[in-house]
């Protein structure tokens, strides 16, 4: 990113009048500029206007929605983002603010068209190495800006490490609990936002306020899976457990649906916590004729194998891969084999078609980054991503995938990047959290996730649109995950009996409505 240059406080006010004049008339409830008395306050140094600043807010992972904020804040603390906050709360015509992280939304969640972006990466400079604090106990404070990578290698220096993990670790603490934070262990440890002791928040009246189970409660249940309504995540305490040192990886194929998602729901049900035969990750993928078998997740299987799994794809049009890990370390290397052949006893998958791997905790659980870097360095990063996240009751997946994968997704033949399937246990989530998910005791997450174009995302969105027609004409009560929806009505079904408590946390702590605009739950375009 280019170095931000303060401007001068004459130009700005140019820029700002110059803006004005050229919103007159836009009936766009978030298209409100940013007050004069904001840019003599302190922070006013750190509020940028040019068009680097501007461009570098308006975009998103997704590549699809670009909006443009009125300014971009690069604050150097806590304090700065406090002081925009009560600026806008306390102005006469209340600005929106939006804050940014890496930015990983597909749909302009983390946007604030018209108002303010917080970068909230930004904060990283000024920390001086103080954003990831070990604890004496089992917990790490963390500022929400940082990486879980980061937060990774510092907690693996005292041997611990978080047990709840995103596929994905370039992603910010704060963005990833304001959402959920799932992955292959979130049927056994629970999502991410289970695992959280306490956390410092700013409310949208600009108060920061330290809440936990015990302390502000409500504003703690409120921001975890809050979508950023209630308040901008500045720190979390995280639980941690003794890290391991190694994993066992494996892979199965199947090309039998219902054994497939039968087998992965035996291998969930031995979820305890401390129980020493379950699994600590799983998941399944979809491998079609149209997809490659190494996707940018992973690369797996051995190129000698190859040829005979593109063989099974052929003849069954989808194969489906269970995906499961299981750690291990010097005192628990002797029984590793035992436990797996116990575990794995009895499964369905095609004869000869089980690939193992052995590689180190930190290998496995940064397995996304070398397929990012190496399509970086392609140009086919920063390319459109019109995904679709669903959670869906495991009563239906039978139905969604004779109705979905092996029609929609089949005749379509559009379908390139992953599509992930596996179930979680709804006992691992906390339901007092805004987060929403089945009501059924095991769910499943699928995940379509898409890379196009920019002339042919709009294919891959049809599809998607397609697939949500289809849930609701079959009466599969789906929520997504990652939500984008286009209106209130659409957003109170998504919240179903939740949307009550939530639209009195957010009029309690938010009364403005400031906060995250870009979810467009309370400030519809």
């Amino acid at each position: 990113m280019a170095e931000k240059f303060p401007i001068p406080t004459y130009i700005i006010i140019i820029l700002i009048i110059s803006r004005l004049i050229s919103t007159i008339g836009n009936s766009k409830p978030s298209n409100i500029l940013v007050p004069h008395k904001l840019l003599t306050l302190d922070i006013g140094a750190r509020l940028h206007l040019d068009p680097a600043a501007i461009k570098s807010a308006s975009s998103d992972y997704g590549n699809i929605f670009k909006e443009n904020p009125v300014a971009v804040l690069y604050p150097t603390s806590t304090e700065d983002i406090v002081a925009l906050v009560k600026a806008a709360y306390n102005s006469s015509v209340p600005f929106k603010i939006a804050a940014k992280g890496r930015g990983h939304s597909v749909r302009g969640q983390a946007m604030a068209d018209g108002g303010v972006v917080v970068e909230m990466m930004a904060l990283k400079n000024y920390r001086n190495g103080n954003g990831i604090t070990v604890g004496s106990g089992f917990y790490a404070d963390v500022a929400g800006e940082q990486l879980w990578i980061d937060v990774l290698n510092a907690t693996l220096e005292h041997g611990l490490a978080p047990a709840s993990w995103t596929d994905y670790l370039y992603l910010t603490v704060g963005g990833t609990l304001s959402n959920a934070g799932i992955s292959g262990q979130t049927f056994r440890y629970g999502p991410q936002i289970s695992n959280v002791y306490e956390l410092d928040v700013i409310s949208g009246k600009g108060e920061l306020m330290t809440c936990s189970a015990l302390k502000n409660s409500e504003l703690f249940y409120a921001a975890l899976g809050g979508l950023g309504q209630f308040g901008i995540i500045t720190r979390a305490r995280i639980a941690l457990e003794p890290a391991p040192k190694r994993v066992k990886w494996v892979r199965m194929l199947y090309s039998d649906f219902s054994s497939f998602s039968r087998d992965q729901e035996y291998l969930i049900s031995m979820n305890g916590r401390r129980q020493k035969q379950a699994l600590d990750y799983l998941e399944g993928t979809l491998i079609m004729d149209q997809g490659s078998l190494d996707n940018w997740r992973s690369s797996f299987f051995p190129p000698s194998d190859h040829p005979k799994i593109i063989s099974q794809v052929k003849t069954h049009a989808i194969i489906y891969c269970l995906e499961v890990a299981k750690y291990y370390d010097d005192h628990t290397q002797s029984t590793l084999h035992k436990e797996l052949q116990t575990l794995f006893k009895g499964l369905s998958y095609l004869p000869g078609f089980m690939f193992e791997k052995d590689v180190s905790y930190v290998e496995f659980l940064n397995r996304v980054r070398s397929g990012e870097l190496k399509l970086e360095s392609q140009g086919l990063w920063e390319v459109p991503h019109p995904w679709l996240n669903l959670f869906l009751p495991k009563s239906r997946i039978s139905d969604f995938n004779k109705g979905v994968f092996r029609d929609i997704v089949l005749k379509r033949n559009i379908t390139t990047g992953p599509v992930l399937v596996y179930p979680m246990n709804r006992n691992k989530w906390d339901d007092r959290m805004s987060a929403v998910i089945p009501d059924e005791d095991v769910f499943y997450t699928v995940g379509f996730l898409h890379s196009s174009g920019f002339d042919e995302w709009e294919a891959f969105d049809d599809q998607n649109k397609e697939i949500l027609k289809f849930c609701e004409n079959a009466g599969i009560k789906v929520k997504q995950y990652l939500p984008y929806h286009r209106n209130k009505e659409e957003w109170i079904k998504h919240f179903g009996s939740k949307w009550n408590t939530f639209a009195q946390r957010k009029a309690h702590f938010d009364p403005k409505m400031i906060l995250s605009p870009g979810q467009r739950i309370f400030n519809n375009i």
